[in-house]
């Protein structure tokens, strides 16, 4: 059995304008060790439906409706809010964007290891110091003994999302979820911070749901890409088949737009213009229809069914991309 089952996730917010269809059904499993990428724009649906994961949205305003939505066999949606807060940390951890809104700025980095380390562990304090220390070591930080005493506005912002990444690893989660988690580093420590994840993800037998707008990030560390649009998985294949044999207008639309370092004159960046569509009126057709460039005329007479690219490569489209 997969160790994370989703299977018709609806995510959806009461608004003064209507009843705002966020996430509109998507299905997928993650693997024990798979690295998953998730792509899309901003207000695609891929932070909403991963904190629907987490059980991290309140109900309501939000209202979370899924045949099935479950990790190593335990229902998440039907489970009581305090068994939903022992497995958050414990078995499902997320790393978010903002490592400065996410840590305490009175607290020290130590006094926040440890509560984790004693809450949901039992280690007594002494234990939990000498455990925060070595996972202060384990993702990089230098004199780590020294460093538990120290504040989060004492750390630069790629120190801090290493302490982010040793909280949320601290008792070996099944799942980690890393929300846009180098989106505000340099490129430098974003690709440190990316080989960071993916080498402990690695030792440590974990699965990742890697959330981003960076497809090269993506491409370096994934084993398989979910791209999504205004709520809908589009289109899902392995990594290498996705970006040799895109088989949805919205994905080639998202490597069109993507710097190459191999760029030559006639690859220019082509932007995808428009607008994506209102979630709270959603369209009956394709939800990419009106940007799409290789729009076929069945595009126009109804939705797309999803269809099989290959193994484990499927896409809602008509149109023949290959």
């Amino acid at each position: 059995m997969s160790l994370l089952r989703v299977r018709d996730l609806q995510v959806s917010f009461a608004s003064d304008r209507g009843l705002v269809r966020a996430v509109q059904g998507i299905s997928f499993d993650l693997e024990q060790g798979e690295i998953l990428g998730v792509v899309g724009e901003s207000g695609s649906g891929k932070s909403v439906a991963s904190l629907a994961i987490m059980r991290m949205l309140p109900q309501p305003p939000a209202r979370i409706v899924a045949s099935e939505l479950s990790l190593a066999g335990e229902d998440l949606l039907g489970m009581s809010e305090a068994r939903a807060r022992e497995l958050r940390g414990a078995q499902m951890a997320m790393v978010f964007q903002d490592p400065m809104r996410s840590l305490n700025p009175v607290l020290t980095i130590g006094r926040q290891l440890v509560e984790v380390l004693q809450r949901h562990l039992g280690l007594n304090r002494r234990q939990a110091l000498s455990r925060a220390v070595e996972l202060l070591e384990m993702v990089g930080i230098p004199q780590a003994s020294r460093r538990l005493s120290a504040y989060p506005h004492q750390f630069s912002g790629g120190m801090r999302q290493r302490v982010m990444i040793a909280i949320a690893l601290s008792c070996r989660p099944k799942l980690l979820i890393a929300d846009e988690a180098t989106t505000a580093l340099d490129v430098t420590i974003q690709a440190q911070i990316v080989e960071l994840v993916k080498r402990l993800a690695h030792e440590l037998d974990i699965a990742v749901i890697w959330i981003s707008h960076d497809l090269g990030v993506v491409a370096g560390m994934c084993d398989r890409v979910n791209v999504i649009y205004a709520g809908r998985i589009v289109e899902t294949a392995k990594v290498d088949d996705l970006f040799h044999r895109p088989s949805h207008g919205y994905t080639l639309g998202l490597l069109g737009s993507t710097p190459r370092v191999d760029e030559t004159e006639q690859d220019r960046l082509t932007p995808i213009e428009g607008l994506p569509p209102d979630l709270i009126d959603p369209p009956t057709l394709c939800p990419f229809l009106p940007r799409c460039k290789v729009a076929v005329a069945e595009c126009r007479q109804s939705m797309p069914p999803t269809r099989a690219f290959g193994p484990l490569h499927q896409a809602s489209c008509f149109a023949e991309l290959a």
